[in-house]
């Protein structure tokens, strides 16, 4: 149900070292809890990348894992998608603007309800975390195709990215193909301005070999006004 991947770019931008942008194939009001526990699938995929290939993780999946521990969060405490809470709405946010977010948030259940909270949280996560492991296990192969394709090209569009996923694409070799061409538009337009300088001489050439023609019955204009014929 996620939206078809538009972008993935490993250049930096600000604290983020990399993005992946998808956009949406049609426009959508509400999301269903299938498409939420997707997007933390998804926003785990670098902090679980990290722990398969290079045995390390970092902090450069810090915002991914923010973001997802809020999504788990709204889902068990906002819109009810927990099945062992019920579909209760716990705690409620005040609208004072000068009061930060998680202060303006009121707790209006027991210590009990929270230490449920925390734990619906956390199995959502960890069944998260588990699937994307799966996931990038059994495409491990497609996984450093689109890492060497980043490695060259530092951007991958939604095209390249879909016929990676289904074992299509091919490196193209438009780039040599393109030398080539341009290579014998240059020499074209070499031949073409040789040829028109050798063409301006000839006719220089033939220009000045011409002679004119002089009129033996030419009428040269005396002082007087009247016309007057040269001798032969």
């Amino acid at each position: 149900t996620q939206d078809p991947v538009h972008q993935v770019s490993i250049i930096p931008r600000g604290m983020a070292g990399g993005y992946t942008m998808a956009l949406p194939s049609e426009d959508r009001s509400y999301r269903s809890r299938t498409e939420m526990a997707e997007d933390i699938i998804v926003l785990l995929g670098g902090r679980v990348a990290e722990a398969l290939i290079l045995g390390d993780i970092s902090i450069g999946a810090s915002n991914d894992i923010e973001r997802a521990t809020k999504t788990a969060l709204s889902m068990v405490t906002k819109y009810g998608m927990s099945d062992n809470l019920g579909p209760i709405c716990y705690g409620s946010d005040n609208n004072e603007i000068f009061i930060g977010r998680d202060m303006g948030h009121i707790k209006n259940y027991s210590e009990q309800t929270a230490a449920e909270i925390d734990k619906e949280i956390r199995l959502i996560i960890q069944n998260s975390y588990k699937l994307t492991e799966k996931i990038l296990s059994d495409h491990t192969d497609k996984l450093h195709e689109v890492a060497k394709y980043l490695f060259v090209h530092e951007k991958m569009d939604g095209e390249v990215f879909k016929s990676i996923m289904e074992g299509t694409y091919v490196e193209p070799t438009a780039e040599n193909d393109t030398t080539v061409d341009a290579s014998s538009e240059i020499s074209s337009v070499e031949a073409t301005e040789d040829s028109s300088v050798e063409v301006s001489a000839d006719e220089i050439q033939t220009d000045s070999n011409e002679k004119p023609e002089i009129s033996n019955n030419d009428d040269v204009p005396s002082a007087d006004g009247e016309s007057q014929q040269t001798d032969k």
